[in-house]
Order: C-alpha cells, then sequence, then structure tokens
C-alpha cells in the first residue's frame, strides 16, 4: 500500500462530534473506513482531503458531480447570479429557461415542477398520484431507495431473510422511529416479476407505482426484457401513474435519462443529483394532465428555496453543457474500460464477482457467480470484503463507494482510468486471500 494516512480526518471527525451528531450530516457518510473523510477542495476528478491526500473520486458527491468538481461554467454561471439575487420568493427567468431544457431532452416532460431535494420530489409525484387517481395505495419495490422519510423508507436495505416469501413479501420498515402508520398504503413487491405486478394492478386500486427504472441504487440491475413494456401498458390501462425515480439515472446516462435511453415513457419522473452538478436542485417532470392539476390550488406544495436563482443558473449551466451531442461519449467509454478492467482483475484473482449498470454509474457485487434481477438476487453479495477492498483501495488513491457503486464524470480521462485501473489490481492483489476466505 501506497504511503497514505488519514489520521487527520479521523481525529477532526472525532472532535467534530462534540456540536454535529456522530462529526457528519448525513447518516451515508458514516461507517467509511478507514474513517470520514474532511475535504479541502475539489479539482475535476480529484478529492484533495485535509490529510493532504489527492484522490480520485468515484463518489462524486454521490452522484451530482457529474461534470467533476470544478467546472468553470457551472462556477461562473453561479457566481454570476449572485451578483444580481439569491433569491426572490417570486419567479425568475432562470426556472423558466431550466424547466425548457428538461422538456427538450426528457420524453415526459410536457410539465416540470422544481423542489430541493429527491426525497422532496418523490413526495410530490406520490401526492399527485393519489390526487389525480382518487386512490390511496402505492407500490414500489424491494432495495428502490426513493428518500428518507416515512412514507416510503420500506424494504429499502433490509436484510433478505427478513422479507419473507418473494410471492408474499414482508415489508419492512427501515428506521428506528419510524412512523409506521405513515406506510399503510404503500405496498411492496420484488421488482422485474412482471406477472405478479400485472396481476395486482388488475385490481384497479392503484394509484401510483414507483420504481428505478433501472435499479441503480442497490444493485445495477436492468429490468428483464418486455418487463417495463408491460407494466407502462398495464399502468395505463388502469389508471395507474408510473413513475420512475431518475435521480441517480437522470442526465446521468444520457440527456433524456432512463426512459429516453430505455424507450418506456413514464407518467411521472423524479430528478436530482446530476441535473446541477452538486447545486440544490430537485424537479417532478411529466404529462401535462397530470402536473396541471397543481395549478388549479387544491393539491399543496410548496417550498422557500425551490427554483433558487443561484441553483437555477447552475442547472442551466450543467444541462446545456449535458444536451451537447456526444457529451456522454466519454463517460460511456471510460466507464466501460472500468467495468471490464474491475472484473478482469477480480477474476484473475480467483475472486468471483458481477458488475453492472451502466458505464456512467455501475456497480460491483462481490462475491456473485449469478447476475441478479432483483434486490434478493443480491443477498450474497460480500459486503464485508468490498469494504476491506475500498479501503485498500484508498490507499493506493482512488476513493469508491463502500455499497459498491462507481460513479464517472466527464473528466476521468484515458490517465485517470489507466491509474484507476492499476490501483484496483494492487488493492485486490493486497486483499485477495482474505476475499477468497469464505469468512471475509
Amino acid at each position: 500500500m501506497e504511503n497514505r494516512t488519514f489520521t487527520r480526518s479521523a481525529e477532526r471527525v472525532r472532535a467534530a462530534s462534540s456540536t454535529v451528531v456522530g462529526g457528519v450530516n448525513s447518516n451515508f457518510r458514516m461507517g467509511v473506513a478507514p474513517t470520514p473523510l474532511v475535504f479541502e477542495r475539489g479539482e475535476g476528478a480529484y478529492l484533495l482531503d485535509i490529510d493532504g491526500n489527492r484522490l480520485i473520486d468515484y463518489y462524486l458527491g454521490l452522484g451530482p458531480m457529474i461534470l467533476g468538481h470544478s467546472p468553470r461554467d457551472v462556477i461562473d454561471a453561479a457566481k454570476q447570479q449572485l451578483d444580481v439575487g439569491l433569491l426572490y420568493g417570486g419567479q425568475s427567468e432562470l426556472e423558466y429557461r431550466a424547466a425548457a431544457l428538461i422538456a427538450e431532452m426528457v420524453p415526459c416532460a410536457e410539465r416540470v415542477r422544481f423542489a430541493g431535494s429527491g426525497t422532496e420530489a418523490v413526495q410530490l409525484a406520490l401526492r399527485l398520484a393519489r390526487a389525480v387517481t382518487g386512490r390511496s395505495a402505492v407500490i414500489k419495490f424491494e432495495g428502490h431507495y426513493h428518500g428518507w422519510v416515512d412514507s416510503v423508507l420500506w424494504s429499502t436495505s433490509t436484510p433478505p431473510e427478513q422479507l419473507g416469501p418473494e410471492d408474499d413479501p414482508v415489508k419492512q420498515p427501515g428506521s428506528a422511529g419510524q412512523d409506521l402508520p405513515a406506510g399503510q398504503n404503500v405496498e411492496t413487491m420484488s421488482w422485474n416479476r412482471a406477472e405478479t405486478l400485472l396481476e395486482r394492478l388488475r385490481k384497479g386500486d392503484i394509484a401510483a407505482v414507483i420504481m428505478e427504472a433501472t435499479m441503480c441504487n442497490s444493485g445495477g440491475i436492468f429490468a428483464r426484457p418486455g418487463y417495463l413494456e408491460a407494466v407502462r401498458e398495464e399502468c395505463t390501462r388502469h389508471g395507474t401513474v408510473l413513475i420512475f425515480d431518475e435521480v441517480i439515472t437522470g442526465f446521468r446516462v444520457g440527456p433524456g435519462g432512463a426512459q429516453k435511453r430505455l424507450g418506456v415513457t413514464p407518467d411521472l419522473a423524479i430528478f436530482a443529483k446530476a441535473i446541477a452538478n452538486g447545486f440544490t436542485v430537485a424537479a417532478v417532470a411529466g404529462r401535462g394532465e397530470v402536473m396541471d392539476r397543481l395549478a388549479d390550488g387544491s393539491i399543496m406544495h410548496g417550498g422557500t428555496y425551490n427554483a433558487q436563482p443561484v441553483a437555477m443558473a447552475a442547472a442551466i449551466a450543467t444541462m446545456d453543457r449535458l444536451a451537447r451531442p456526444g457529451a456522454h461519449d466519454g463517460m460511456e467509454r471510460q466507464g466501460t474500460r472500468l467495468m471490464q478492467g474491475i472484473e478482469s482483475a477480480f477474476t484473475e484473482a480467483g475472486i468471483p464477482v458481477m458488475v453492472g449498470g451502466y458505464p456512467q454509474i455501475f456497480t460491483v457485487n462481490l462475491g456473485l457467480t449469478e447476475k441478479p434481477c432483483n434486490y434478493r438476487g443480491l443477498a450474497k453479495v460480500n459486503k464485508a470484503g468490498y469494504r476491506k477492498f475500498t479501503a485498500a483501495l484508498l490507499g493506493h488513491g482512488v476513493r469508491a463507494l463502500e455499497r459498491g457503486a462507481w460513479f464517472l464524470s466527464t473528466e476521468h480521462d484515458d490517465a485517470i482510468v489507466d491509474q484507476t485501473l492499476s490501483a484496483v489490481r494492487a488493492a485486490v492483489s493486497e486483499v485477495a486471500t482474505e476475499l477468497r476466505s469464505p469468512r471475509s
């Protein structure tokens, strides 16, 4: 391992715990090996921490930093707006321009409403669906994450043995302190199983089906051929609103998101993360006849910071770049190289692995010998072993998410990918013996 230490980060997090709970402001930043890191700045595809380490970054802020950490055009757009105004409590031309860009790129986007986070946007989409259908029940899927609030945090990262039979799942809350009645109208199902879902929809009482069109949050799993098309058709037949959560895939896997890439158009879609390259912007986009119900005032949606002008300026600059022909080509090429190289490194070391997803956002599922089709197929992933791998990888100057996801940016070029694959091979070599052990 190279001579990198992270002691200053560990000390700073520990000291800050006296005022900031756990030294972090999101539970997703806890449990990082060897310690949660404290950063000074970001440059392109790199992060620089307070220990002086320059790390190739595949966290990318958990997805938003699709143009890297210092895109000049996005930063300049935000700076220019800072001199004009921060918050108006009214409208600006910026939000209209940003909405028009979404409408140009995204197939379902006849109308757009901005929000502050993906979690908020999910709640708006579900409220819309219930209002326009007059129904209460919503179907979500095991392993699909739609935010941390009580109404949707069900069966997201539940140990598979607690989920019950696949044909009759046991819905499990995701947090202590969760308001259980808030989820009483949420039904959970196992994803990628068309017949069971279609049979449920035929009862005609479901307000919405919400899913990731490609399961990126848990395992980099594509829908089976015909699955999305069948769900789309049945939702239309029975008046159910189909919602795609594109918080991860939106603008990342292509200008029109997963729905454009896969050729299936939902009624509503949720966007955040890559839409504004690190600024807090989220949106619900969808069919006019559904979205326009917001205009009659009967459906409550508010937010002091919705369409905040500085964030809107950043979103426009980000989407302008991503809308250009070929904008995603480099990520497609470099991500493919990474997926193949990582899989080869583990395979050559005699360690089973499955790498799945898009080149711009893929997942390394350590320990699998069969391609998973849903969350239950991830039961045998070697999570502890993968954490040991990412800790070793960090020692070689590469930061990758402990849950297995790898995010690419436009700044990850040939040289950076070469360096990454060299670090991957070194890290695999360091932990190979331990990973081959059944107790890793």
